[in-house]
């Protein structure tokens, strides 16, 4: 995986009714033209409101029903927790942390400090992803710094899409497109499903790992970024492999991987709380 920076150095040591009109008439008339609705313009990607934690990548994050007065979220991967990588099998959910995160303007530059109160969601099973609830509201953030947050999609991103993975750790944007879906990714004792590939372009690198992936043309959030095969390995820490339904596996060196978080979307409820049991809700459950 993209491992945390410190991990990464130890681990070296998605017409009418009715007749019609005459001939001569529908010669003469010029064919209606179809209304046109104005699209909204998506600005260029850039940093703003992507997070550096001390070892990896991260984006402040919300979906479209968090109100300005919630407590906002921050993204990243289950196996950036300052706890260290969570078991497989294992779920974290609201647990007490005071983590930090710088937050980055659209250049890139330090914004401003944001604080965790908690861990609200954390796992390595299924996906690898964290997400930390702040100190701060939407509104809060928005009026001190002039940020917004990152909008997560509820759907699933497209083959073929443009996408652009978001360094805050590096400061640094990888652009490439949707390679595909991996059925499965399985790197050492953990297991990924229905995870994004990129083209090749998208050459990430240790301290990327939590980088939100945005869709180019929605500006929405669509993956989170987490590991690659960095040395042609198979299926061992650092070398993720691609299992097939059959169980046929495939290794890609250099190629990197994401986790879809259209699946985050329906587990947010009111308050931005992280709700399990909301219907629709199918991340892993401690």
């Amino acid at each position: 995986m993209k491992k945390p920076l410190v991990g990464a150095l130890f681990a070296v040591l998605l017409l009418g009714a009715g007749a019609a009109p005459a001939a001569a008439e529908t010669l003469h008339r010029p064919a209606p033209q179809p209304v046109v609705k104005p699209q909204p313009a998506v600005k260029a990607v850039d940093f703003a409101g992507t997070v550096a934690l001390s070892n990896c990548s991260g984006s402040v994050v919300r979906v479209a029903a968090s109100k300005p007065t919630d407590p906002a979220l921050v993204l990243s991967n289950g196996h950036c927790l300052e706890s260290g990588f969570p078991a497989p099998g294992q779920v974290v959910v609201d647990k007490p942390s005071t983590r930090s995160f710088t937050l980055l303007n659209a250049s890139g530059g330090n914004a401003g400090t944001l604080r965790a109160s908690k861990i609200a969601y954390g796992t390595m099973t299924d996906t690898d992803a964290s997400l930390y609830q702040l100190t701060s509201t939407y509104a809060q953030i928005e009026s001190t710094y002039r940020i917004k947050a990152l909008e997560l999609s509820a759907t699933r991103p497209a083959q073929g899409s443009a996408i652009t993975v978001v360094s805050g750790y590096w400061k640094r944007t990888y652009s490439c497109a949707v390679d595909g879906f991996v059925y499965r990714i399985k790197e050492g004792s953990w297991t990924w499903k229905d995870s994004v590939r990129y083209t090749p372009a998208c050459k990430t690198i240790g301290g990327t790992s939590g980088s939100p992936v945005i869709d180019n043309a929605t500006g929405k959030v669509v993956a989170v970024n987490n590991t690659g095969n960095e040395s042609g390995g198979r299926c061992t820490d650092n070398n993720p492999c691609e299992v097939d339904e059959t169980g046929k596996v495939t290794v890609r060196k250099g190629i990197n991987y994401a986790q879809q978080t259209y699946t985050i979307v329906p587990c947010v409820g009111a308050g931005n709380k992280i709700d399990l049991s909301r219907p629709g809700c199918t991340l892993p459950k401690p």
